[in-house]
C-alpha cells in the first residue's frame, strides 16, 4: 500500500509526525510550527521536509502544492484547559482551531486528527464538531491517557479522527482493547529504549523535571537557561508517538477495509 502523505499544523517537536512515521504507511511531507527552538528540532530529524512558520497564513499559493493525505495537530489549548484561563475556544489562542478549520477546507485531506487537552469537551468541541460538519466531514474521538502506553505520568488527552462524510467510516479509533493490546506488545521495548526518537531523553518526563526543580538542579531563583526552558516546553506541549502510533495503525486498518 503506498504511504499516506502527512502535513503537520502546529507540529512541535514533530511528536504526531513521528508516531505516524513509526507504523511504516506515512510520510511527513511539511510541517508548520511558528516556535524557533522547535523548528530547529524539526529541520535536525525532518531535513528535507518543507516547513512554514505561521498557521495564519498558511497555504502559500498554489494551495495545490501542499496537498496531502492527512493534516495532523495539537491546536493551542491554553484558552480550553482548565489549568489555563478558560476563555474557551474563541480565546485568542485556542482560536486558531479556526484556522486549522481553514485549512482543512483549503486542502481537503482523507483524514483529519486533532488533538487536545481534556478540556476541550466542556470548552470548545462543539464548535470543533460543527465546523467539521460545515466542511463536510464526519468525526469520532477518543481519550486516551499517556500512561496506557506505558509512561509513567497520566496526561490524558482528546484525539479527534475526522474524514470526509460521503467515505462512510466508521469507528476508526474503535474499542480500548486495541488499545491495551498495542501497549502490551510495545511496552517492552519503550521501557528498554526510554527514547521517544527526537534526540530528546524519555528521563526528561514531567515527573523527573519536577523532582530535579526540587532537588535544585535547575536554578528556579535565577531562571532556566533558554535553553533549557525552551527543551521543557517543547516537552511538555509535546504528544507522545505512542499514541500517534496506535491511531496511525487505526487508519491503516481502515485504508485496507476499504479495499
Amino acid at each position: 500500500m503506498k504511504k499516506l502523505t502527512v502535513g503537520s499544523l502546529f507540529a512541535g517537536i514533530g511528536g504526531i509526525d513521528l508516531g505516524f512515521e513509526r507504523t511504516g504507511g506515512f510520510e511527513t511531507v511539511w510541517q508548520v510550527e511558528i516556535d524557533d527552538y522547535a523548528r530547529r528540532v524539526l529541520a535536525k530529524h525532518w531535513p528535507h521536509v518543507r516547513r512554514w512558520d505561521d498557521v495564519r497564513t498558511f497555504p502559500p499559493e498554489p494551495a495545490d502544492e501542499w496537498r496531502c493525505d492527512v493534516i495532523c495537530g495539537g491546536f493551542p489549548c491554553q484558552d480550553v484547559s482548565v489549568a489555563g484561563n478558560r476563555a474557551g475556544i474563541e480565546g485568542e489562542r485556542s482560536g486558531l482551531w479556526f484556522q486549522f478549520a481553514r485549512i482543512i477546507r483549503k486542502i481537503r485531506p482523507r483524514y483529519v486528527i486533532v488533538e487536545n487537552v481534556s478540556g476541550l469537551l466542556d470548552r470548545g468541541m462543539g464548535r470543533v464538531l460543527g465546523e467539521l460538519a460545515e466542511s463536510r466531514y464526519d468525526a469520532e474521538w477518543i481519550s486516551i491517557s499517556a500512561s496506557e502506553f506505558g509512561a509513567d505520568h497520566e496526561r490524558e488527552r482528546v484525539y479527534l479522527l475526522a474524514y470526509p462524510s460521503e467515505k462512510q467510516r466508521c469507528y476508526v479509533l474503535h474499542t480500548p482493547a486495541s488499545a491495551r493490546e498495542f501497549h502490551r506488545e510495545y511496552f517492552h521495548h519503550w521501557g528498554k529504549e526510554r527514547d521517544w526518537g527526537l534526540g530528546l531523553s524519555c528521563g526528561c518526563r514531567l515527573g523527573v523535571i519536577r523532582r530535579a526543580i526540587e532537588a535544585g538542579v535547575f536554578r528556579m531563583a535565577d531562571g532556566l537557561p533558554d535553553r533549557v526552558e525552551s527543551r521543557l516546553g517543547c516537552l511538555g506541549n509535546a504528544v507522545v508517538p505512542q499514541v500517534a502510533q496506535w491511531i496511525g495503525e487505526r487508519i491503516l486498518e481502515a485504508e485496507r477495509s476499504l479495499r
